[in-house]
């Protein structure tokens, strides 16, 4: 079905901060959230792209300040009084070993994808109570169910993420502020292109990498777009405290019994 028809304006109204919102999720997010009405913010340190500049406004964002996280929500209330939705999808990777990775990216990653998780949401669920409602999705990873190679410090800080958002869930329910976390297996992004590297036969690696997949293809940043504009929404009202896994069937297969 063509994208454009399954367009509801199911968020008309509604306002939506996406952190990592100049990303290559984070824009397709952005894009999906106007196209259904919402009020969008995308708060990046990166710059806007072109392309985003009619769907979203844009606010510079440093996730791991709490001066930026408070700056970032007093901008929201001001200019809309509220907030519905929040998206954590600012988010790095590094592709090493606990021995190779030091200290200061042990605790960069850390600041960007478990404490910018936390101060983004600390600051917004105020504003969605304010509203009586609220969602928070946020971005963990099927490494942080199992683990690829080299990722160590990735797939601890995406396990962290796990158990926030279980926890904030748990906290937060009572005042109808539901939280999951969407977690991706291989998306085609440019993180993923970093991930593959430069040397020897790229392109075979990346076929054998999509042929490990039932459905034979990595994910697209819409396909993420897609599930995030279904739980922002009134029809996963009583999706809450969940770990989403998309990843095309990755982790649902036993990976050496592959032939």
């Amino acid at each position: 079905m063509d994208a454009e028809k399954i367009f509801t304006e199911h968020l008309k109204g509604r306002v939506a901060v996406v952190t990592g919102g100049c990303g290559g999720i984070g824009q397709a997010i952005c894009r999906r959230f106007a196209s259904e009405g919402a009020q969008v913010i995308a708060a990046d340190v990166a710059p806007m792209p072109e392309a985003l500049q009619s769907s979203a406004q844009y606010f510079n964002h440093d996730v791991t300040s709490e001066q930026s996280a408070q700056d970032l929500m007093a901008f929201v209330e001001q200019q809309f009084g509220h907030l519905d939705v929040l998206v954590n999808a600012a988010g790095i990777e590094i592709e090493k070993t606990i021995e190779e990775t030091t200290l200061d990216e042990w605790q960069r990653i850390f600041s960007i994808n478990v404490t910018g998780t936390f101060l983004t949401s600390k600051y917004g669920v105020p504003l969605m109570r304010k509203k009586g409602a609220g969602s928070i999705i946020n971005f963990g990873s099927y490494d942080g169910f199992i683990a690829d190679p080299s990722l160590a410090a990735y797939c601890a800080t995406k396990g962290a993420v796990h158990a926030l958002t279980k926890a904030m869930a748990c906290d937060y329910g009572k005042e109808n502020i539901r939280v999951n976390a969407i977690c991706p297996g291989f998306v085609a992004t440019p993180m993923l292109e970093s991930f593959f590297g430069d040397s020897g036969d790229i392109e075979s690696l990346k076929q054998q990498v999509r042929d490990i997949h039932p459905l034979r293809r990595y994910g697209t940043p819409d396909d993420m777009a897609n599930l995030v504009n279904w739980l922002a929404g009134d029809e996963a009202r009583y999706a809450s405290g969940a770990l989403w896994v998309l990843d095309g069937g990755l982790t649902a297969q036993v990976q050496q019994m592959r032939l």
